[in-house]
């Protein structure tokens, strides 16, 4: 069995979801005023209700009740028309040695159909766990540790490839090694941050050099 398994993060950081997700919130919330950019900031990689409240709390008013349902349709909207995948993420999955999955805070229909309009759903198959089904949310360990029991392998040989500060803290806490996916060079963290995706299977390989290969006791 290959030493090391990656686990993906999908969006921003195999999918250039962010802007869209944080659109479809703007959109239905004609309240909240603040750009784009300012919003994908304050809820990159954040569990929807814990999002949905902080909402509410600046607004000063409550959601409706079939909020989230509109959320997820507009989403779904969005998705279809302007949903690409991150750049060089299809040449990277092709050139990468290393077995992976995906591990994602979103629900298992919006990560399919992210999968299947950017054209990446072939890649990974079922090897995509979402933390609806697991019931454990990022900064939480559970969803991570659960994909690689899953896979079959032990969190020491596993690399989390994550977009979010959020993210990163769930692979410390699952006692697994972690690179930052900054394509704009925000929030960097030295050392382990890279911006594009094709230096992906390279780090990978320095990883091995550097800790060793074990087999023997895999996974």
């Amino acid at each position: 069995m290959p030493p090391l398994l990656v686990i993906f993060d999908l969006d921003g950081t195999l999918v250039d979801s962010e802007a869209l997700c944080n659109q479809a919130l703007l959109d239905l919330v004609p309240a909240l005023t603040d750009p784009i950019d300012v919003v994908v900031n304050r809820y990159r990689g954040k569990k929807l209700a814990n999002i949905l409240r902080d909402i509410e709390f600046r607004i000063g008013a409550r959601l409706s009740d079939n909020f989230e349902q509109l959320f997820r349709q507009r989403v779904a909207e969005l998705f279809a028309s302007d949903l690409k995948p991150m750049p060089e993420v299809p040449e990277m999955l092709s050139a990468l040695q290393h077995p992976f999955c995906i591990a994602s805070s979103g629900p298992s229909e919006k990560m399919a159909h992210a999968l299947a309009v950017t054209g990446l759903a072939p890649y990974f198959g079922e090897r995509t766990f979402s933390a609806y089904v697991v019931g454990s949310w990022k900064p939480e360990p559970g969803l991570f540790l659960h994909a690689a029991a899953t896979m079959g392998y032990a969190p020491k040989h596993c690399v989390v490839v994550e977009d979010s500060l959020v993210g990163l803290d769930a692979a410390a806490a699952a006692g697994m090694r972690a690179l930052h996916y900054a394509p704009h060079g925000t929030n960097a963290i030295a050392g382990h941050t890279f911006s594009r995706m094709s230096a992906l299977p390279g780090m990978l390989r320095g990883i091995e050099s550097v800790h060793g290969v074990i087999s023997s006791d895999t996974p």
